[in-house]
């Protein structure tokens, strides 16, 4: 098995195609237009608290874990799902709250945003990030599972992208 993860494999075969949609999805949340675009009406003035609490909450919590989760894993980083050789299984840091910190930190950002916003769009597009995600992860974790068989156990106890959350049953 060590020698197939040094083996070049061709295009796709380590999930590339998904980075090419997580750069779309990125390109598509930030080009969608604020709809509906209630700003200066009174739901505007009314919800401005929570609007601004929901930014703050989405961007400091985001930020935690984007930067938690890149010192914690700085050494085995990578764009890819698939995992970079010579790995080892990670589970402390932010790690040990979520299995997938960066992902929930740019759906935390976006839904933050979504909140500031008053806007269904992004809400709709941070749904649809929320789904491709969850499907990112699914095909990272298979292939941490098949490098790493305990991280059946580690899923187990951890949630995906929120503490307690999407735990793999056992």
């Amino acid at each position: 098995m060590e020698k197939e993860y040094g083996k070049s494999k061709p295009f796709g075969a380590r999930g590339e195609h998904l980075v090419v949609i997580q750069i779309a999805l990125v390109a598509l949340y930030f080009f969608t237009p604020v709809w509906p675009d209630l700003r200066g009406g009174e739901l505007w003035r009314q919800f401005a608290i929570l609007r601004w609490g929901g930014l703050v909450i989405g961007i400091l919590a985001g930020a935690a874990l984007g930067i938690g989760g890149s010192l914690t894993i700085r050494r085995y980083l990578t764009p890819l799902p698939y995992p970079v050789e010579n790995n080892k299984l990670v589970n402390s840091g932010v790690y040990a709250l979520v299995r997938h910190p960066l992902y929930s930190s740019q759906l935390l950002a976006a839904a933050g945003w979504a909140v500031f916003s008053l806007s269904l769009s992004h809400l709709l597009v941070t749904a649809l990030a929320l789904a491709f995600f969850n499907y990112k992860a699914s095909k990272e974790e298979a292939w941490l599972t098949e490098r790493h068989p305990e991280y059946r156990d580690y899923a187990a106890k951890v949630g995906k992208f929120a503490p307690g959350l999407g735990k793999l049953k056992k």
